[in-house]
């Protein structure tokens, strides 16, 4: 078993690899035959992207990671349901992860069909209003600061998400107060490549 990183420590690796991924020179560690042999009965990641679905957005790339190093939760918008709570709560209580990632990205799909359904008054069919639902709020504060670009709900979106988090688990809450994990929120550039801090939860 590795040693278990810090906060602080998890969030600068995940750096230190989209820094790689920026500039071209990604080092894919932990991708050959030794180390998929090694994870068969035990895995042991240092940090939990709960990120979303876009096929743009793959976190083991852009953070320049492998096999084992990261648990990958996705869902359109990173949206939280149920399912999404216990996949979390399960990385923070029994894989002892110090760092969850709220992954966001610009252009987002989810947010501008949010966007759309309140400018038009239209709601989407199916489930995937209520996808809409959930990231209304989030849509309407943006627009409620005087922000009526995409990307800036898309912002404001990350900074609920991993506030709601932290609200709606007791075990993520704890983690944070007793500094043992922290949530950071983060949005993907899709041009550029790069993850930048939104918001943060806990101590880095």
């Amino acid at each position: 078993m590795t040693k278990q990183l810090t906060p602080a420590e998890a969030w600068q690796k995940l750096r230190d690899g989209n820094g790689r991924f920026i500039s071209s020179t990604s080092s894919h560690p932990n991708q050959d035959a030794s180390r998929r042999a090694s994870l068969v009965n035990t895995q042991d990641p240092f940090a939990v992207i709960f990120g979303c679905s876009d096929s743009r957005l793959a976190a083991e790339i852009i953070f320049d990671v492998g096999l084992g190093d990261i648990f990958v939760v996705r869902t359109a918008g990173q949206v939280i349901d149920d399912a999404v709570l216990g996949s979390l709560e399960y990385s923070v209580s029994v894989l002892n992860v110090p760092l969850i990632v709220v992954l966001g990205h610009d252009s987002c799909g989810a947010v501008t069909a949010t966007a759309n359904a309140i400018d038009s008054g239209t709601m989407p069919v199916g489930f995937i209003r209520d996808l809409v639902e959930r990231i209304t709020s989030s849509v309407l504060t943006s627009r409620r600061n005087g922000d009526t670009d995409i990307n800036a709900a898309v912002e404001e979106h990350i900074r609920q998400t991993a506030q709601r988090l932290a609200d709606s688990s007791r075990v993520v809450a704890d983690a944070i107060e007793n500094g043992s994990t922290a949530v950071v929120g983060v949005t993907y550039r899709l041009d550029e490549g790069k993850a930048d801090l939104v918001s943060q939860l806990g101590n880095l």
